[in-house]
């Protein structure tokens, strides 16, 4: 899960969500909410009860969205006109004036819980004919004409526990699937996401075993939760997780966190923080910078124009020059910045390279880096890991010497962290190609030393 957004268009179902004559209706989301305000309230309403209903109706509206309680359910919308499941939506109405300019304002605004990042179900009700556990549309008029603000208003439904997000980003409503089946081997954010919510739901179905550590690496353990939680809600058991399976993942976890209640569980900020940057520019640091360095200075080695840099980490001037460089060369708008298209780019040139020459080695006589390597993988690569390991624990033995089987399991996860952390990388207990590098450096010494002595 990502922090909210607002969408610049909503998907309306006019009728019930199980109508399949109904039609679906996409329009601007600042539209769609004057059309539900001049819907349900009235525009005599003094203005601060107008406001505090416009605040429940965009939190509520995008609640619906930022959940995809709809879309996870296989629907085709992200909302009904249903007041039965939703808000009035009149399509083709007119618009009240003095609606229409508190929504210009307060349409990228909305309510959640402190601590929480999702839309509170900002759950409302007329309060004559129908009454509920929130807000009081007609419940709002006395109190704004008592003097409450909008907040005052809101909180006296809501509880005090209440804080009003202003100005969020708008951006497209794209939905939450990375738009690829992630799979064994992945490393990213989205993957994260599906440890994080399997680890949830395992709370509720203690058949799925538990995923640790949670680190957007999809491992073997990230396997194995996946097939069960496959195996219990009767999809295809391979574990991967492809639209169907993302989105059965998205329902329950929703489902059973409350979401799309007003007494929600919450999503946490730090679970939606990004751990992996959708793009690298100068100043960043770490291991996906050490892996754009290792591509370019791979790369440099077969093309003499680009620049190889040193794998330090630090994307410093020196590695903004090499990126602009490769982006002259390949025909890419020439920013220095790391995004899609430049990663993507070097990352196809990099594979060719790896394909064309698997046995290629570097200067050092250090094997090309293969492909990233997580517990649950086995092979080859996975028995140069443990072989660089073995030799590193002669020197440092906070690193257990382990059996060369070509299996990457816990064992050799625990040893590539304590590597990790001895010589300054990122302790993921994943090999990526700074690792990889690092450890056959060390590995090299190690054994050079050894034999010197001799």
């Amino acid at each position: 899960m990502a922090l909210p957004k607002i969408p610049e268009t909503i998907t309306v179902h006019l009728g019930r969500p199980n109508d399949p004559n109904a039609r679906n209706v996409t329009v601007p989301f600042p539209y769609y909410i004057k059309n539900v305000a001049s819907s349900e309230i009235y525009p005599t309403w003094p203005e601060n009860a107008i406001r505090a209903n416009v605040y429940a109706q965009v939190s509520f509206a995008l609640n619906r969205i930022y959940t995809e309680w709809y879309r996870s359910q296989g629907y085709d919308f992200d909302i009904t006109n249903s007041t039965a499941f939703d808000q009035a939506y009149v399509d083709g109405r007119d618009i009240f004036d003095n609606v229409s300019h508190i929504v210009d304002e307060l349409f990228d605004d909305y309510l959640t819980r402190p601590g929480a990042v999702e839309p509170l179900f900002a759950q409302y009700c007329n309060g004559t004919t129908v009454t509920c556990e929130g807000l009081s549309q007609w419940g709002t008029v006395p109190l704004a004409q008592a003097g409450k603000t909008p907040y005052e208003i809101l909180t006296s439904f809501y509880g005090n526990d209440l804080n009003i997000v202003q100005n969020a980003p708008v951006s497209p409503n794209i939905g939450s699937y990375p738009g690829y089946p992630i799979q064994f081997g992945d490393l990213s954010d989205a993957v994260r996401t599906v440890q994080l919510r399997l680890n949830r739901i395992s709370n509720n179905y203690p058949a799925i075993p538990k995923i640790y550590p949670v680190n957007g690496a999809f491992d073997q353990s990230t396997v194995e939760a996946v097939k069960a939680f496959q195996k219990i809600f009767n999809l295809n058991q391979d574990g991967i997780v492809g639209k169907q399976t993302w989105y059965r993942i998205a329902y329950l976890y929703a489902a059973i966190t409350k979401l799309a209640e007003l007494s929600s569980e919450g999503v946490q900020l730090e679970d939606v923080a990004e751990i992996f940057p959708p793009f690298l520019q100068r100043g960043a640091k770490g291991e996906p910078v050490s892996t754009v360095q290792y591509y370019l200075s791979i790369i440099a080695t077969f093309y003499n124009d680009l620049i190889p840099v040193k794998v330090d980490g630090d994307f410093g001037e020196q590695t903004e020059e090499a990126v602009k460089v490769f982006q002259e060369q390949f025909g890419l708008p020439v920013d220095g910045i790391v995004g899609k298209q430049t990663w993507d780019r070097m990352n196809e040139i990099y594979d060719d390279i790896r394909k064309t020459f698997p046995d290629w080695a570097t200067g050092d006589s250090i094997p090309i880096f293969p492909r990233r390597l997580v517990e649950g993988m086995s092979g080859n690569d996975v028995k140069q890991v443990q072989t660089w390991l073995n030799t590193i624990s002669k020197r440092y033995p906070e690193i257990q010497k382990l059996p060369v089987t070509g299996y990457f399991g816990s064992q050799t996860e625990a040893d590539v962290l304590v590597a990790q952390d001895l010589f300054g990388l990122s302790p993921s207990g994943i090999v990526g190609p700074s690792t990889w590098d690092t450890l056959a450096q060390q590995a090299q010494r190690i054994q050079l030393n050894t034999e010197v002595a001799r």
